[in-house]
C-alpha cells in the first residue's frame, strides 16, 4: 500500500523558511517520479516542484530560486526547502507519487 506522509508545515513570518518532508512507503521510492503541489481554499491545485527518478528537478516560476526540492532515496524521503517565504505561499502542501497518489498534506501559513 502506497503511503505518503507530509510533515514540517507551520506558521512563519514573511521572509522565513520551512522544510517540508514526505515519508514514503509501499513502493520503490528510488524509481519514482515525485512532486509537490499546493492548494488554497477555493482554488485548484498548483504544481510546485518535481523530482524525477532520473534526477531532474523542476520548479514552478512562482517558487523558482526560493524553493529547493531534494530526495534521500536511502531514507525514502522527499523534501522541500522553502526560503524567502511570501504570504502567497500559504497553502496546504501535498507530496505526490506520479500524480496518482497523494499524502494528507501539511499546512504552511506565511503571515506577519
Amino acid at each position: 500500500e502506497v503511503q505518503l506522509v507530509e510533515s514540517g508545515g507551520g506558521m512563519v513570518q514573511p521572509g522565513g523558511s520551512l522544510r517540508l518532508s514526505c515519508a514514503a512507503s509501499g513502493f520503490t521510492f528510488s524509481s519514482a517520479d515525485m512532486s509537490w503541489v499546493r492548494q488554497t481554499p477555493g482554488m485548484g491545485p498548483e504544481w510546485v516542484s518535481g523530482y524525477s527518478a532520473g534526477g531532474t528537478t523542476r520548479y514552478a516560476d512562482s517558487v523558482k530560486g526560493r524553493f529547493t526540492i531534494s530526495r534521500d532515496n536511502a531514507a525514502n524521503t522527499l523534501y522541500l526547502q522553502m526560503n524567502r517565504l511570501k504570504p502567497e505561499d500559504t497553502a496546504l502542501y501535498y507530496c505526490g507519487l506520479r500524480a496518482e497518489y497523494w499524502g494528507q498534506g501539511t499546512q504552511v501559513t506565511v503571515s506577519s
